[in-house]
C-alpha cells in the first residue's frame, strides 16, 4: 500500500474516533442537564402539591372559625341581660 492510503486510513479512524468521543461527551452532558431539570421540576411539583394542601386546610380552618364565631355570638346573646 502506498503511504497516502495508509495516512488516509489512519485519518479516517482518527476522525471517526474523535467524532464518536465528542458525541458521547455531548450526550453525557445533555443527560446530566436533563436529570438536573427533572429534579427541579419534581421540587416544583412538590411545592405545588403542598400549597394545594395548605389551601385546603386553610378553607377548613376558615369554616371552623366561622362556626366558632357563630357559637360565641349565640352565647353572648344568650347571656346578655334582657331589657325591660
Amino acid at each position: 500500500m502506498s503511504e497516502t492510503i495508509i495516512v488516509a486510513i489512519i485519518s479516517l479512524f482518527g476522525t471517526l474516533g474523535g467524532s464518536l468521543l465528542g458525541v458521547l461527551a455531548s450526550n453525557k452532558l445533555t443527560n446530566y442537564r436533563i436529570e438536573q431539570l427533572e429534579k427541579r421540576v419534581e421540587k416544583h411539583n412538590n411545592l405545588v402539591e403542598r400549597t394545594y394542601q395548605l389551601e385546603e386546610e386553610h378553607k377548613v380552618d376558615e369554616e371552623k372559625f366561622k362556626v366558632i364565631n357563630h357559637r360565641i355570638d349565640d352565647l353572648e346573646g344568650y347571656h346578655k341581660p334582657q331589657k325591660q
